[in-house]
């Protein structure tokens, strides 16, 4: 059921993470993800087979066995043509952004609504304390994939804001787009625990008000 648990708030915390970026698209002016009917939460029309299940499912296996609770995953790319957007300067980055700002906004929802949750109960199967590992789930997942899409590293999210800065080397740019999916691939093995955790358990507590180890 955990797996299950994880693997279902996953799915949805992708599907609007990728709509946002469509959203944020269709509102600069480019229609392409409107007109290819990728702005709906339909988890169907979203799910990477690779990205949505069998890597999240692999992490989840994982954990259960001893390893550090890693888990994230990803979405079939909402399409977008950047030279629709009204604003050529920005306007990648904002729509890169809008990803990252929807799980922030679901984090924030949630953790408010569990910081005053009654705790006394939890570990004791109680349908209050099914409702608190629910919703620390939720957060935990939702900052987990905001926190890592805003890493500068092409494709992932943050990149978009690092290339929308003015003066940046167009070399710069040229190497991080040619080795950028190897640059994620190494950040995800030898720091992705290091660098992502403790930002992602500082915030947790902070919207929360409850450490992230109350619940995993």
């Amino acid at each position: 059921m955990e797996i299950i648990l994880f693997l279902v708030i996953l799915i949805f915390s992708v599907v609007v993470h990728e709509v946002s970026h469509g959203l944020a698209a269709n509102a600069l002016g480019d229609p392409t993800a409107r007109m290819m009917g990728r702005l709906t939460l339909n988890p169907i029309v979203h799910i990477d087979p690779i990205g949505s299940i069998i890597v999240p499912l692999m992490l989840v296996i994982s954990a259960q066995l001893g390893a550090p609770l890693m888990l994230f995953g990803w979405a079939k790319p909402v399409p977008y043509n950047p030279y629709n957007l009204s604003n050529q300067q920005w306007g990648p980055a904002m729509v890169g952004l809008a990803g990252p700002a929807a799980n922030f906004a679901i984090a924030i929802v949630f953790g408010i609504a569990l910081r005053f949750l009654p705790l006394s109960s939890l570990g004791q199967g109680t349908p209050l304390d099914a409702v608190s590992v629910v919703f620390s789930v939720i957060v935990y997942l939702n900052l987990v994939l905001g926190v890592f899409n805003l890493m500068p590293i092409p494709p992932l999210d943050g990149s978009k804001l690092l290339f929308a800065i003015p003066g940046l080397p167009w070399q710069a740019k040229i190497f991080m787009e040619r080795y950028g999916l190897i640059l994620v691939v190494m950040f995800i093995v030898l720091g992705f625990s290091a660098a992502i955790f403790p930002i992602v358990s500082f915030l947790f507590q902070i919207i929360t008000g409850h450490p992230i180890n109350l619940f995993f």
